[in-house]
């Protein structure tokens, strides 16, 4: 979960934090992948992939590794944000698909709308527990589609989820 401070922080300052914590990440910043825009209210990333001797494979196109490691982690953080203290938000399972060699600069954009966040607590009033799956396209700077990555997030209200662990505290 956010840190209590991060949230006292004016929004504009808020998104500086998570953009800079993304990209200072040791693991985040492995995958050659850079965090260029968080919007204020932490519902839109923008993330950069450059085509260069750390990203590149053997045939000279995107690392599909890279491809694949910077749609982690985004929209749980985005929900974490958007839902508050009171629930769990675990990545559970991810799928990529290869559409075209990316030779140049790939960009993801990670949006969570107003309709699938009020969907989500519509659900979650109904039930304690949910998954949800997202779809990144990772586009070069014409629109081209060069991967499609479906990551599935799992969401549970966090009296539930200590209940059904076992009372542990596992977050």
């Amino acid at each position: 979960m956010k840190p209590a401070w991060l949230a006292k922080l004016p929004p504009a300052w808020r998104a500086r934090m998570v953009r800079m914590g993304f990209n200072f990440h040791p693991a985040f910043r492995g995958t050659g992948g850079r965090v260029t825009h968080v919007a204020q209210d932490l519902r839109h990333i923008r993330v950069r992939l450059p085509l260069n001797w750390k990203t590149k494979n053997i045939v000279g196109s995107l690392y599909g590794g890279s491809l694949f490691a910077i749609t982690d982690g985004a929209h749980p953080m985005m929900l974490m944000a958007a839902l508050g203290d009171g629930y769990i938000v675990w990545d559970k399972a991810a799928s990529i698909r290869y559409r075209k060699p990316g030779f140049s600069t790939l960009y993801a954009d990670f949006v969570l709308s107003d309709e699938e966040l009020a969907d989500i607590r519509a659900t979650l009033v109904h039930s304690p527990e949910l998954e949800r799956t997202f779809q990144i396209e990772l586009k070069d700077r014409h629109g081209t589609v060069h991967t499609v990555v479906e990551r599935t997030v799992y969401i549970a209200d966090k009296h539930y989820y200590r209940q059904k662990s076992g009372g542990g505290d596992n977050e």
